[in-house]
């Protein structure tokens, strides 16, 4: 098989997974443009977590044009990416006990404020814990996950649930267990992950269903501007002046 039909071959198994959560998903993608439209309205902030890789779609809605300003990133050091060594330290301590609630204790996060949380699995410590310490504090708690994963694998939390049982809205990407779309004779693993192209797409269609609900109730929605057309940077130095308490990613 030509490299060229394995790679159009990706591209056709991530399009019918953006097809399937448009259309089956699409009523929680606007609960949840609802629920960050509601606190930017009343005034609270808005976080995102993602652990190893699922913290890349998180980090894609936090200080990016055409974004909300208010999409704060809630690190927890060491998990957010390949730049800790070894990197498999960061999956070692996505299953730590008790690291989401001392995270969150120290974070301006509190009552009212919305946390999406990322986890493709939804199976590890660090993000169930993170969703049930959230909403016992009062935040709204949007999950962005696989559900299949909670029947094709066993929780690694001591509850036995998964992220999906501790969430207000619940976003499943539809990604099989193993995130691996494609197979081939000759090559024994499956390889050709989706779950970052689907789930970066569902977080920017959630940021979308939130400034079209902000606009539709007469608001305006505190959007950046790329700063590499002009005037983009004098639209962005207002609008983080604006809601400076708001914005935990500046100094």
């Amino acid at each position: 098989m030509s490299e060229s039909k394995l790679a159009g071959q990706f591209f056709d198994a991530a399009i019918g997974l953006l097809q399937r959560v448009r259309d089956e998903e699409s009523p929680g993608i606007a609960a949840a443009g609802t629920a960050i439209a509601d606190a930017v309205a009343a005034g609270n902030r808005l976080f995102a977590f993602g652990a190893g890789h699922s913290s890349l779609p998180a980090q894609d809605v936090v200080y990016r044009a055409g974004g909300l300003a208010l999409m704060n990133f809630l690190a927890v050091p060491g998990t957010a990416g390949v730049d800790v060594m070894p990197a498999t330290l960061g999956s070692a301590l996505e299953r730590v006990d008790g690291l989401a609630g001392a995270v969150l204790d120290s974070s301006p996060a509190s009552a009212g404020d919305v946390l999406v949380i990322i986890s493709l699995s939804g199976r590890n410590a660090l993000p169930v814990e993170m969703a049930m310490n959230a909403r016992a504090l009062g935040l709204t708690v949007i999950g962005v996950t696989s559900v299949a994963y909670a029947t094709g694998t066993k929780s690694r939390h001591a509850s036995g649930g998964f992220l999906k049982d501790h969430c207000d809205i619940v976003l499943d990407s539809k990604i099989a267990v193993g995130d691996a779309e494609l197979t081939l004779d000759g090559i024994d693993a499956p390889f050709a992950p989706a779950s970052t192209v689907v789930t970066s797409a569902i977080m920017q269609a959630v940021m979308a269903a939130a400034a079209g609900e902000l606009a539709a109730r007469g608001l305006e929605p505190p959007l950046l501007r790329s700063g590499n057309v002009d005037g983009g940077h004098e639209w962005n130095g207002r609008v983080m002046a604006e809601y400076r308490d708001r914005i935990f990613f500046r100094h």
